[in-house]
Formats: structure tokens, sequence, C-alpha cells
């Protein structure tokens, strides 16, 4: 019997049946049975209530603490301005209790009232009034987006030092009588001098010669020190002339140790 003539393409029924079932049916099976997979947008909504939900419980616990957050401010400002105001009734005590002792002095005491009266005015020990100039400094102006510079506590002593390399007889600063024994120093953000916290612009006063004061401030230290300040931090720098300033006594001045020699 004669064979039946074979097909051209029967040597490509093994590379067919290959390619129609490529996948192994018992892993195509498996496919088949096993749960469709968790979509996306399910995972992302539960991860955003999530977030919400601790964004809204951080909220609700700040609020709580809010309230005894700003009691704790209150008292401790509380505080601060009844510190301040008892050291200011001190203060004025004694200097009430030095004009006394002024007074009781020039009533006792032999000595020439006139010399001992200038010994006491170059000390701060007693108030002092005549011409000099007005120096007022400031930090220097906010810009959007940026940290404007600030007068420091070191800005400010350089300052008062100038002042006496000019030539100044008396110096005081927002009204605080700067003598041998006041310290200038920062606090925090703050600037103190003699240890109370100044509100800028700084005003700082000398009695001194008007018409050689302000060149010879310029001249200074100090003085070149605050106008490369100004040229490059934009800090506020200005003098004037004075006619007549006025500048109280130290009342922080006295001796605990020290005792006149006999």
């Amino acid at each position: 019997m004669k064979a039946s003539p074979r097909r051209p393409d029967a040597s490509m029924d093994l590379l067919t049946t290959i390619q129609r079932n490529a996948v192994d049916p018992d892993y195509a099976r498996a496919l088949r049975d096993s749960p469709a997979p968790t979509p996306r947008p399910v995972l992302r909504a539960i991860g955003i209530a999530l977030a919400v939900t601790l964004l809204v419980m951080a909220a609700l616990q700040t609020n709580r603490q809010a309230p005894e957050a700003q009691a704790e401010r209150a008292d401790l400002i509380g505080r601060v301005q009844a510190a301040q105001r008892q050291q200011d009734d001190l203060r004025t005590e004694v200097s009430q209790l030095g004009q006394e002792v002024s007074g009781l002095q020039q009533d006792v005491l032999p000595e020439p009232q006139e010399e001992q009266r200038a010994l006491a005015a170059a000390a701060g020990m007693q108030a002092v009034s005549g011409p000099g100039i007005v120096v007022v400094v400031d930090d220097a102006p906010s810009l959007a987006g940026q940290s404007a510079a600030r007068v420091t506590d070191q800005d400010l002593r350089r300052l008062v030092n100038g002042l006496w390399t000019a030539g100044a007889e008396a110096v005081a600063v927002n009204g605080h009588r700067i003598t041998s024994r006041t310290p200038i120093r920062s606090a925090g953000s703050a600037i103190t001098v003699d240890y109370r916290s100044l509100n800028h612009p700084y005003r700082v006063e000398a009695i001194g010669d008007p018409k050689t004061l302000g060149s010879k401030l310029s001249d200074s230290a100090g003085g070149h020190w605050w106008s490369f300040l100004k040229d490059n931090y934009r800090l506020a720098y200005e003098v004037t002339i004075a006619d007549d300033l006025t500048l109280s006594a130290d009342p922080g001045l006295g001796t605990t140790v020290a005792r006149p020699l006999r």
C-alpha cells in the first residue's frame, strides 16, 4: 500500500504545540484559581486615611496642651515683670539713699566739696548734664525671605569704648549710666546693660565737647567698626549733636568690702 504524502509543515507541529501551550497546565490553573491582586488605588487610599488620622490625633494633642503652655508662659512673664518692678523700686531707693548720703557728706566732711563732686561724677555716682552727642543704632531692616543682621552686645561695647576713646566724660545706653562696673552682655536674643534687658533702637548718649567728640569717634576703632556694619550689613548708625544732655547716676554703685584708709 502506498503511503500518503507528508505535509510540508508537519515538522512544525512540535513548535506550534510549544507556542500554544507555553505555560504549564498546572501553573496556568494555579493562576486562574489565585485571588485577584488588590488594586493600587485602594492601598493608596488606605495610606492617606492613616496619615490623616495621625495628623488629626497630633492636632488634637497640641490643642489639649496649648492652654497649659499658654498658662505657663503667662506665669513666667508675670514673674519676670514683677522682678523687674521690684528691681526698679530698689534702684530708686538706692538712688534716694545716695542723695541723702551726699547731703550728709557735704555737711560733715571738711574737705572741699568741688573735688569730691567731680570724682563722684567721673565715677558715675552722681547725675551729670552738659552738651555732647547722641548715637542711635538699630538692627538692619528685614528683607523678604532673609534674616536681618542684628546689633550684638559686642557691637555696643565697641561703640561705648569708642566714645571713651574720643573723650566722652559720661556715657549712658538707653538711660543706663555706663561705669567701669557696668556689664554689657547678651542674654539669649536680648542685650542687657547692668543686667537690664534693652529694646532697640539703642540710644547711646555721651557728654563731651560736641565739636570734637563726633569726629574723634569716627576716627576711633569703634567708629570704624560701625561704619563697616552700616556699609556692609545695613545696620542703622546715626550721630547727632545735643546741646544739653542729662545722665542719671548709676544706682548700682556701692562698696560692700572696700573701706576708706585712715
